[in-house]
C-alpha cells in the first residue's frame, strides 16, 4: 500500500493564541508559541544514497548524499543500481552489500520526493501544508521534520537507528522550548508509528509517570487516513506487486516490497483477536523476546471473514501431492515423475480471512509455491509476532490521550478482497490477479461489475484503505455522540444537519439519520466530550476523500487549522469548534461571484486589485476586518 505523505505532524502549544486583524485581511498571532514534529509515513521520506555504487553501462552512478528515493532519472537508465539501493536482506533487513540508502533530514525530505518542474508537483507531500503554515504566521524554526527510514519494521528502526529514543527527545526538547504540549497529527502508516511510540513509551518511562508525560507533551492527537485494522492492497502487493505508478514492472516492485520488514506492518488483521500485554513482565524479566499468545473472541469463529467484508484472499494452488511447485532439471528428468498429471489435475481453490493473514496460516498454505513465503513468515513470526513492545497487528483501543480526532474520507471504490491464480511464469511473476472485489456505498462489486455477498458497511472507504479499518476507531467514542453534518464548501449554515445525544454501542457503527443534497460533498463529525472526563474523541468522515491526497486538501487543512485555533483560544466556550458557517480563511477562498457581479462572500472578501492580477477572481481578498469573522467558531 502506497502511503505517499502519511505524516505525524505535532503542534506544540503554549498559552493562549491572540488573533487580530491586520492590512490586507491577513491573521497575526503569537504563532512563536507554536511548533510542529512532522514524522513521514510509507514511502514519504526521502532516501539518500550512502555509499558509492559504479553503475555499469550508464553514466549516472551512485555517490554518497545521491537521492535515491526518489530519482526518477536513475531509476529509468540504471533501475538494477537502483533496487541494489532500495532493497533489503528480507531476513536481517542490512542494507546489499553494495550499496546502503539512509533517510534524509529536514523539512525538505517530506515535502517533494522528487524535486523537479514536472516531478516536483507529481511526488509532492507536505508542501501544502508548509504553504499554509506559512501564511497563517508560523516561523520556520517551529516546524521540525523527524524522517525515518520507512523500509525497517518497528523493532529495526529501534535498534537499528534509535528511532523512538530520539522521537522520545525531540518532543521534550520541543517542550522546554516552547513550554506546552503537543497536537499529533498522524497520516497512513504514520498512525501506526505513533501507536508503536506510545507503547514503546511504557517501557522506558517509570509506570506512575507514564500518564503525566502523556499529559505534558501531548494535547490532541489527529489521525488522519489510518489503517487501523490494516490494508487489503498490502496482501495485493506481496503476490503481485504495487508500482505507486513507478515505471518498474510488478515483478520489479514485488521484489523490492517484499524485502522491506515494514511490508508486513499494513496487513489487514482481525478486530476479534487480541495479544496478551507482556509491558509488566519486562521489568522483572528483562526485554528478551517472547511469543506473544493470540486470543481471538468466540466472534472470530461464528462470524464469517474476521469481521471484514469479504474474504481477503481466494487463490488456486496446484493439486498433485508429491511434486514441487518449481521442480528442478533434475527433478523433470527422472522418470517416476508423473508430469502429464501435473497438468490435468484442476487447481485447488481456498479462501483466507483477514485472521488467516496476520497469523501465518495463509503464506503456510502456498509455502509450496511461492519462494516468498517463508521470508514472509520468518518476518511476520520475528519482527510482528515476537515484537518485545507490541504485536502491531492486533485491534488498538483508544489511547490514553486528552483529545482524539479520527479522521478519513468515504464513499470510494475501495478494494476489500482478491482472486489469485498461477501465472505459468516464473518468480517473481507466478502469480495473476483473475479478479478483484471492491466495496463502493454500501455495496460489494466485482471488477466485472457483479455484485458480491459478503457483509460490506453501510459506506466504503478512501480507495486505498477500506472502511472496516478506517472506521474503527468509532470504537473509541462513548455511548452518547453527537452527529453534525455540514457541507465541505463555504457555506452559510442552511444545510447542516445534527443529531445530539445518539445512542451508540461499542461494538456497532453509527449510521446518521440525515439527507444529503445530490451533487454535494459532506463532512459528518461524530463528538463525545462526556464519556470520560476530562477528554474529547472526535470522528470527522470526509465524502470523496481519496487516501493519498486528503492530506493536501484545504478542507481538511481548514478544519485542523479552526479547530487548533479554537482549542487554544482564551474565549473558546464549546467543547468543539462551532459548524453553523464556514467562511473564507485565506485570500484564495475568495473569488468572484459571477452572477451577482461581485466577490462572492461579501462580509468576508473585497474587490482590491493588485498589480499582476490576471482574472477578477484573483482580486477578490479578504477584508481587513476578516480576522473577527473567526470570533463565531468559538
Amino acid at each position: 500500500m502506497r502511503e505517499l505523505g502519511f505524516l505525524i505532524v505535532s503542534f506544540l502549544l503554549l498559552g493562549a493564541l491572540q488573533i487580530n486583524s491586520v492590512d490586507g485581511g491577513g491573521f497575526a498571532g503569537d504563532y512563536s508559541k507554536l511548533s510542529g514534529i512532522i514524522i513521514p509515513g510509507f514511502a514519504s521520506t526521502q532516501l539518500r544514497a550512502w555509499s558509492i555504487l559504479d553503475c555499469p553501462y550508464s553514466p549516472l552512478d551512485f555517490n554518497p548524499l545521491d537521492s535515491v528515493w526518489l530519482d526518477t532519472t536513475k531509476l529509468l537508465s540504471a533501475v538494477n543500481c537502483w533496487l541494489k539501493c532500495m532493497l533489503l536482506d528480507p531476513y536481517n533487513q542490512t542494507d546489499h552489500p553494495e550499496c546502503k540508502s539512509r533517510p534524509d533530514s529536514g523539512l525538505s525530505a517530506i515535502t517533494e520526493l522528487d524535486p523537479g518542474y514536472i516531478t516536483g508537483p507529481l511526488s509532492s507531500v507536505w508542501k501544502e501544508w508548509v504553504k499554509w503554515c506559512i501564511e497563517f504566521g508560523i516561523e520556520a524554526n517551529a516546524i521540525i521534520a523527524v524522517p525515518y527510514d520507512w523500509r525497517l519494521s518497528p523493532s529495526m528502526l529501534e535498534e537499528r537507528d534509535l528511532y523512538f529514543h530520539k522521537l522520545k527527545l525531540t518532543f521534550e526538547t520541543a517542550l522546554k522550548l516552547h513550554g506546552g504540549p503537543s497536537l499529533v497529527f498522524a497520516h497512513s502508516l504514520g498512525n501506526n508509528v505513533f501507536r508503536y511510540f506510545l507503547e514503546w513509551l511504557k517501557l522506558e518511562i517509570a509506570p506512575r509517570k507514564y500518564m503525566q508525560w502523556l499529559d505534558e507533551h501531548i494535547h490532541a492527537y489527529f489521525a488522519v487516513g489510518a489503517p487501523l485494522l490494516g490494508a487489503t492492497e498490502t496482501v495485493k502487493a506481496t503476490l503481485s506487486g504495487n508500482t505507486f505508478g513507478l515505471p518498474v514492472s510488478e515483478g520489479t516492485a514485488r521484489l523490492m516490497f517484499n524485502s522491506f520488514g515494514s511490508s508486513l506492518w499494513m496487513m489487514p488483521f482481525s478486530k476479534y483477536c487480541t495479544s496478551n500485554h507482556i509491558h509488566w513482565k519486562h521489568f522483572f524479566e528483562g526485554r528478551k523476546k517472547r511469543h506473544q499468545i493470540c486470543h481471538c473472541d468466540e466472534m472470530e469463529f461464528k462470524l464469517n471473514y474476521s469481521g471484514w467484508p469479504t474474504n481477503i484472499i481466494n487463490i488456486e494452488i496446484p493439486s498433485p501431492q508429491g511434486i514441487k511447485a518449481y521442480p528442478s532439471i533434475s527433478d523433470i528428468s527422472q522418470p517416476q515423475v508423473d508430469l502429464s498429471s501435473m497438468e490435468c489435475r484442476l487447481p485447488t481453490p481456498l479462501s483466507f480471512s483477514a485472521r488467516e493473514i496476520s497469523d501465518g496460516t495463509f503464506f503456510k498454505a502456498i509455502e509450496d509455491y511461492d519462494p516468498d513465503s517463508k521470508r514472509l513468515l520468518y518476518q511476520l513470526e520475528e519482527l510482528y509476532h515476537n515484537d518485545p513492545v507490541l504485536n502491531p497487528l492486533t485491534p488498538w483501543d483508544r489511547p490514553p490521550l486528552k483529545n482524539i480526532f479520527c479522521i478519513y474520507g468515504v464513499d470510494s471504490k475501495t478494494e476489500v478482497g482478491y482472486y489469485f491464480a498461477p501465472s505459468g511464469k516464473p518468480y517473481p511473476d507466478n502469480w495473476i490477479m483473475t479478479d478483484v472485489i471492491y466495496e463502493i456505498e454500501g455495496t460489494l462489486i466485482s471488477r466485472s461489475g457483479n455484485l458480491v455477498d459478503g457483509n460490506p458497511g453501510f459506506a466504503s472507504g478512501d480507495e486505498t484503505v477500506p472502511y472496516h479499518s478506517l472506521s474503527w476507531c468509532k470504537t473509541w467514542l462513548g455511548s452518547k455522540v453527537n452527529i453534525t453534518r455540514a457541507p465541505q464548501s463555504q457555506h452559510d449554515g442552511s444545510d447542516v444537519q445534527m443529531e445530539l445525544n445518539v445512542e451508540h454501542h461499542h461494538d456497532a457503527d453509527i449510521v446518521p439519520n440525515m439527507t444529503r443534497a445530490p451533487r454535494v460533498k459532506y463532512i459528518t463529525y461524530y463528538e463525545d466530550s462526556e464519556s470520560i472526563p476530562g477528554k474529547r474523541t472526535a470522528v470527522w468522515e470526509v465524502d470523496k476523500a481519496n487516501h493519498r491526497n486528503i492530506v493536501r486538501s484545504p478542507v481538511l487543512m481548514r478544519e485542523l487549522w479552526l479547530e487548533m485555533w479554537h482549542d487554544i483560544h482564551p474565549d473558546g466556550k464549546s467543547k468543539f469548534v462551532r459548524k453553523d458557517k464556514r467562511g473564507p480563511l485565506r485570500n484564495e477562498d475568495c473569488y468572484w461571484d459571477y452572477g451577482k457581479a461581485r466577490c462572492a462572500w461579501p462580509e468576508h472578501c473585497e474587490y482590491r486589485y493588485v498589480f499582476g492580477d490576471v482574472h477578477l477572481g484573483q482580486s477578490c481578498r479578504l477584508r481587513n476586518s476578516s480576522a473577527d469573522q473567526l470570533l463565531r467558531y468559538l
